[in-house]
């Protein structure tokens, strides 16, 4: 009647010791599981940054960001000049050709200013302020676009269209330099569509002044 008792201590011993013991071989199995997914992730994520660095040419990159460090200030200066034609403009023609230009080449600045700003990159060429654009292809001087301000009527939509199809002419000029160089899909594509939108609206200038 007394053996009962005595054990029932040492059976309890037994149990926390067999439950320790388990215990302690399920966490030692979740701590090799974890650290095996640890070395997992470790390993996959120097190797996607490997072949993220090994895409980027660095002299493609920099193509990119001159790219839209001239783009910006071209594509300014079209509105700028769409802007003239919305208000000087006699030719509905040229009226609704201006209204496109600016229909496309405004959210083309604001990607291109978005692209540099996550690049880390400044909005303006090193070294090149306002008047350096004279220089850029096809862009206005400031006796043109105080010419073209003045001019009014017939007279003005003519300018305008002769100056603007310059002003197209330089910025295919560009945008195919870039596709030359670039290996990012995203400059790739509004270079395309830079190339054939203007295209067509040069066969269209061609063809009013034809007119």
């Amino acid at each position: 009647m007394n053996v009962r008792p005595n054990l029932r201590p040492s059976l309890r011993r037994a149990l926390v010791v067999a439950s320790g013991l388990a215990l302690s071989a399920t966490l030692a199995a979740c701590g090799g599981n974890t650290s095996g997914m640890s070395g997992m992730s470790s390993s996959s994520a120097p190797a996607a940054a490997t072949s993220s660095s090994a895409a980027a040419d660095p002299a493609s990159a920099q193509g990119d960001i001159e790219f839209a460090q001239g783009m910006i200030p071209h594509h300014e200066q079209a509105v700028e000049m769409a802007d003239l034609a919305l208000k000087n403009g006699s030719s509905a023609q040229v009226k609704d050709l201006a209204t496109q230009i600016k229909a496309a080449q405004d959210p083309e600045i604001a990607t291109m200013r978005g692209w540099l700003k996550t690049w880390g990159a400044d909005e303006g060429m090193a070294g090149m302020d306002h008047s350096g654009m004279d220089s850029m292809p096809g862009t206005m001087t400031d006796d043109d676009m105080k010419k073209l301000g003045a001019a009014t009527g017939t007279e003005f939509d003519r300018m305008w269209l002769q100056l603007m199809i310059a002003h197209h002419q330089g910025a295919l000029t560009m945008a195919n330099q870039v596709l030359a160089t670039t290996a990012d899909p995203k400059v790739k594509t509004l270079a395309e569509g830079i190339v054939n939108g203007q295209t067509k609206e040069i066969d269209t200038m061609k063809g009013l002044l034809a007119g």
